[in-house]
């Protein structure tokens, strides 16, 4: 058995401002200043700061970084004097898909790697679009045989990157005959990738390698930001190249185990460039998630590509050519594992997806849905305190998070780490419940899941639309 894979999270409180859900409505000129003042005793020490506050003549109204709404200070005033609302700066973060509870919890998750617990419980909803309409089996958590981050049986996170050939053939001897498969092992389901829009200064890219070498996974950067790479940081390292920088990329290309490509015409003739310049290099075509991404997966496997990044939008949904937004992700990525399947050519292949993958319960999902491996992209700016704001709040000004100006301190790095670190508890936990010893056994069970549509498509399909007319009738 390989040693139990750790993620050695360390807190890192942000050094962006926060912005708590809670906002504490405080008629201060009315305070008698007794002794019984519940602000001290808070339970999670939101008031700390209190003093700094009173010095605003314009701060009756705050936003509570870290309340939790349990309301004993506002119980336990004998003035009546606090109330607590929900924040509008709160409200106003992201937008339908990046929901600020999303952004909250991440920031939250990144702040110390674990998994996050609301005493309140949770009051949303239970069904919804996209992942949100996905169920997982958690049959075994009423006897589970593998008790997830507290149990004694090792849980597997590992998955292998590369062309996987389904079968070996030998000499009569018993000397291998098939070339030796090129293939990566990294330890967490999960890559840490670009942004989707582009993000000022080479310290974010610094910080993922950094942070993809202590998880022992992927960094996705361009090709000049993985020529700044330490030696040592080299083995985490993807670059994207181009074709016009494939000369100028040599070096790197040389130095790394896998790289990628961009989608196109001479993606086929690029990928055997790549293969010249470095025999044991992993070539990974990325493309765009659309209606044609099965037809084109099935395309580039008959040329020889055995290894794939389907990138859905910002929202997780396909890019279609006349703009709108299409299927959602997990759909379309339904209809590329089962096309795979159906050729005999699942196994030989590994297919990335990213886009969309916003919580860690959509790492799961994803593989649910047919994934081997998901590429992590916004939600690692969201843990450096991005607002997914997008330059629409503020496009005259710095990033109000500072991600244009990030150092390399090795601040960044650990927030990525801390996050990633909660995301794999929370897997594990999701493994354990559903009695998965593995994670690459989940790939594509989806048996393990309940889809809200078919449910409702069985129960209800065979009823027909009755209009008014023939109500009255």
């Amino acid at each position: 058995m390989p040693d139990r894979y750790h993620i050695h999270a360390v807190p890192q409180p942000a050094q962006f401002p926060r912005v708590g859900k809670f906002g504490s409505v405080d008629w201060r000129e009315d305070c008698s200043r007794c002794t019984n003042c519940v602000k001290p005793r808070c339970l999670y020490d939101v008031y700390r700061n209190e003093a700094a506050y009173n010095r605003d003549p314009f701060s009756s109204v705050r936003t509570l970084d870290g309340c939790r709404a349990c309301l004993s200070c506002v119980q336990g005033c004998t003035k009546g004097l606090l109330n607590i609302a929900p924040s509008p700066e709160y409200l106003g973060l992201g937008d339908d898909y990046w929901k600020p509870e999303v952004i909250l919890s991440t920031w939250n998750q990144a702040d110390a790697g674990k998994i996050p617990v609301s005493g309140a419980g949770y009051r949303g909803r239970f069904h919804g679009p996209g992942f949100d309409s996905i169920w997982t089996d958690m049959s075994e958590i009423v006897r589970p045989t593998r008790d997830g981050i507290h149990g004694r049986e090792y849980i597997s996170t590992s998955v292998d990157i590369g062309p996987k050939p389904l079968r070996l053939q030998f000499t009569p001897d018993g000397k291998l005959l098939s070339p030796p498969a090129r293939l990566i092992e990294i330890q967490l389901p999960a890559i840490l990738d670009l942004p989707v829009w582009q993000m000022p200064g080479a310290n974010l890219a610094a910080a993922r390698i950094a942070a993809a070498k202590a998880l022992k996974t992927l960094a996705v950067v361009t090709a000049g930001d993985g020529a700044q790479a330490l030696p040592k940081q080299l083995p985490a390292v993807m670059p994207l190249v181009t074709k016009g920088s494939l000369l100028e990329s040599r070096d790197i290309l040389e130095s790394v185990h896998i790289a990628q490509i961009w989608d196109g015409p001479d993606a086929p003739a690029l990928a055997a460039e790549l293969l010249a310049i470095n025999p044991d290099l992993i070539a990974v075509v990325r493309m765009p998630l659309s209606p044609a991404s099965a037809d084109r997966v099935m395309e580039l496997t008959r040329a020889g590509i055995r290894v794939f990044q389907v990138c859905a939008g910002l929202h997780g949904r396909e890019q279609s050519p006349d703009g709108r937004p299409g299927r959602h992700l997990k759909d379309a990525l339904r209809e590329v594992h089962g096309r795979l399947v159906k050729e005999g050519i699942r196994d030989e292949t590994t297919l990335i997806v990213s886009g969309g993958i916003a919580l860690a319960e959509h790492l799961a999902k994803a593989i649910i849905c047919g994934a081997d491996l998901v590429a992590v992209d916004t939600a690692l700016l969201v843990a450096l305190g991005c607002r997914v704001c997008r330059g629409r709040q503020h496009p005259s000004s710095h990033c109000p998070a500072g991600l244009d100006s990030l150092g390399s301190d090795g601040y960044a790095a650990q927030r990525l780490v801390n996050l990633m670190s909660a995301w794999h508890s929370q897997l594990i936990e999701v493994l354990g419940a559903m009695g998965i010893r593995e994670v690459r056994r989940l790939r594509g069970e989806v048996g393990r899941a309940i889809f809200m549509e078919e449910i409702e498509k069985e129960a209800f399909g065979g009823l027909r639309r009755v209009s008014r007319a023939q109500v009255s009738a």
